[in-house]
């Protein structure tokens, strides 16, 4: 199973202490050793197919879908006042972390706001939680089509990994991120989107079919 470069120190540093539990005290070694499993599981970052058509909004994170609401995207992003159907996806700390871009296009704005560390399945942590924005606008968009992608830092998470960076070129599928460790990922969609996946199912970044642009 390929592993995220994000975490190689963390598993090097679990791999260690487990090495010299089972040398001074095996017991505890044994206690550890699910742990250091745990930290290897977490990193994971599996290939993905992503399916075909220019006109599909695709999943950013693994885990579980939210009930979808009316929000206003960060204001961070110069993306308006008016209300937006948002699409969370809640990871808990079992889920592959690796985040990957929900459609082909550019990054026009990106934007990092501090914040705090609630539970990320609440609905407050899209407002008051530590959050890294992207505004994206899909190939052949005037503008009226970009959507925000918001990575939320959660009540465990204290890192948010973005590799992208304002005015880069992105490919539909392809990774751009990490948070570790459990967080949560918003969608803000542009008006006239058709949503495809069903609130409180199980969603899988590159692969499942969020939405169709109108």
């Amino acid at each position: 199973m390929p592993i995220h470069r994000e975490g190689v120190p963390f598993i090097a540093l679990f791999a260690v202490f487990n090495v010299l539990a089972f040398l001074f005290a095996p017991v505890l070694g044994w206690l550890l050793l699910p742990l250091t499993i745990w930290c290897v599981a977490f990193f994971r970052d599996p290939e993905r197919v992503t399916p075909d058509g220019a006109d599909l909004i695709i999943c950013p994170a693994d885990g579980r879908l939210l009930p979808v609401v009316e929000a206003v995207p960060p204001a961070e992003l110069g993306m308006g006042d008016a209300a937006r159907p948002r699409l969370s996806v809640f990871m808990n700390v079992f889920n592959v972390h690796v985040n990957r871009n929900p459609v082909s296009g550019t990054v026009v704005a990106k934007a990092y706001r501090p914040g705090k560390f609630f539970n990320a399945s609440f609905d407050k942590a899209s407002i008051d939680n530590e959050r890294m924005s992207l505004r994206v606008r899909p190939q052949a968009s005037d503008g009226a089509r970009d959507l925000a992608v918001v990575q939320i830092a959660g009540l465990v998470a204290r890192r948010i990994v973005c590799d992208l960076i304002q005015g880069q070129g992105v490919q539909r599928g392809t990774r751009f991120g990490i948070i570790r460790f459990g967080s949560r990922v918003d969608v803000y969609l542009p008006p006239g989107c058709t949503i495809m996946a069903l609130p409180g199912s199980f969603v899988r970044a590159g692969e499942t079919v969020l939405a169709r642009f109108g």
